[in-house]
């Protein structure tokens, strides 16, 4: 049974950091992209960062360049999310993603999809 388990989401004032980690099981993690979304209340489902198999190569959505960092640790199944310089907008549902074919993490319509995970960032 493929999983994906976010962990790590919370309340935090604006400006603090938060990681979120995702960690998969029943798949051949090493062998698929990882990705971020974020939903906020009212507001469509937004891409936040995907990481390559490797992990050598990272993409960011413009709203959380420079200020949020995407890895992953191949031997412990996990893609991490760590998030500096917090902002109220900040504020939604993240969820990870896993797919084997980057174009559709990138298009938002990866195979593999965790339950979610509430992230507030109070001003």
């Amino acid at each position: 049974q493929v999983q994906l388990a976010e962990s790590g989401g919370g309340l935090v004032q604006a400006g603090g950091s938060l990681r979120l980690s995702c960690a998969a099981s029943g798949l051949t993690f090493g062998s698929y992209v990882l990705g971020w979304f974020r939903q906020a209340p009212g507001k469509e489902r937004e891409f936040v960062a995907d990481i390559s198999w490797s992990g050598g190569n990272t993409y960011y959505g413009d709203s959380v360049k420079e200020r949020f960092t995407i890895s992953r640790d191949n031997a412990k199944n996990t893609v991490y999310l760590q998030m500096n310089s917090l902002k109220p907008e900040d504020t939604a549902v993240y969820f990870c993603a896993a797919d084997l074919a980057r174009r559709k993490v990138v298009a938002g319509i990866p195979d593999i999809w965790g339950q979610g995970i509430q992230v507030t960032v109070s001003s």
